[in-house]
């Protein structure tokens, strides 16, 4: 038995979500609603003698991407030889996308059977794509581009990929300068959602503490092609918003997101953000703010030390 590490990339869009649903009744069938069911089912075409179960690194949600997630899984082969990384990586790829499914595997290394692509993950970086309309009138503004009567190009080619905005009022400074209260050591009760705190038990009262070590924001650029390019960047200024935590709460990246375009909208002030950090409860959370949609959020990096992946030399071939 050898054990690997799957470096993978994916478009969430038409996943519920990386984790698959275990349903032991059901016959094997090409899972397409999750990520993980999906590479599973791919995984099958080598034929290994024992049982596939992959292990994520991470759980994004419906409609988040990742640009680097990883899973580990275990393979043992007919004649006990491991098999070739390059043809793991190719043979993979060429299923999924006989498939038509929107993952790709960046590349597969072998990794010592102590190797667990959670637990000896130190961090992960979220990126939060955002594009925010110019020369909005006051009166104009809206919620996404379902204001009625206002219209506002948006480019087919990141249509799901981004968070489009249109606000006269939105003022990336005030974000800025917000987003350094949420850096270091905090109790983020408020900022989970409340449907994982109700299935799981999880009343320890240190869970839902984490630290923040970066929240970084930039200027960000459209991925439209062509004309449509120099249209969207005429229309709109992107923004990069990227936090970089050992790990994350359920939802709370896009909570966090959602709070700081409340204050960068004007909805909220930085006094609330600071009730909401010193006051943890689910009870607290304010409702003028709005959780940032899963279309604009992308699991950048998935972060190992080097000496991770190295090999025990009885092992090595």
């Amino acid at each position: 038995m050898h054990r690997y590490l799957l470096n993978i990339s994916y478009i969430g869009t038409s996943f519920r979500g990386i984790q698959k649903t275990v349903n032991k009744s059901e016959l094997p069938r090409l899972d397409t609603s999750t990520v993980q069911g999906s590479l599973e089912l791919a995984l099958r075409v080598f034929r290994p003698t024992n049982e596939i179960q992959t292990v994520l690194s991470s759980r994004t949600d419906a409609g988040v991407h990742a640009l680097h997630s990883t899973i580990h899984v275990d393979l043992e082969r007919s004649d006990g030889n491991p098999y070739d990384t390059t043809t793991l990586t190719g043979v993979l790829n060429r299923t999924l996308d006989k498939h038509s499914l929107p993952i790709r595997v960046l590349s597969t290394q072998r990794v010592a059977d102590t190797f667990h692509c959670r637990y000896h993950a130190t961090g992960r970086t979220y990126l939060y794509r955002l594009a925010v309309a110019r020369n909005v009138t006051e009166g104009a503004e809206g919620r996404g581009l379902k204001n009625k009567g206002y219209e506002v190009f948006l480019p087919v080619e990141e249509i799901d990929r981004c968070y489009f905005l249109q606000n006269a009022t939105f003022d990336i400074k005030r974000l800025s300068d917000a987003a350094r209260m949420f850096v270091g050591v905090h109790d983020f009760r408020t900022f989970m959602s409340t449907s994982r705190q109700k299935s799981q038990s999880r009343d320890h009262p240190m869970f839902t503490v984490r630290k923040i070590d970066e929240i970084n924001i930039r200027p960000g650029k459209s991925l439209a092609l062509g004309p449509n390019a120099t249209l969207a960047t005429e229309t709109y200024d992107y923004w990069d918003i990227e936090i970089k935590a050992r790990s994350f709460l359920y939802k709370q990246v896009r909570r966090i997101v959602g709070t700081l375009l409340a204050v960068a909208n004007g909805r909220i002030d930085e006094r609330s953000i600071y009730q909401m950090l010193t006051i943890p409860s689910k009870h607290n959370w304010d409702h003028r703010v709005l959780v940032a949609p899963a279309c604009g959020l992308y699991l950048c990096r998935v972060h190992y030390r080097d000496t991770a992946f190295e090999l025990p030399d009885e092992t090595s071939h």
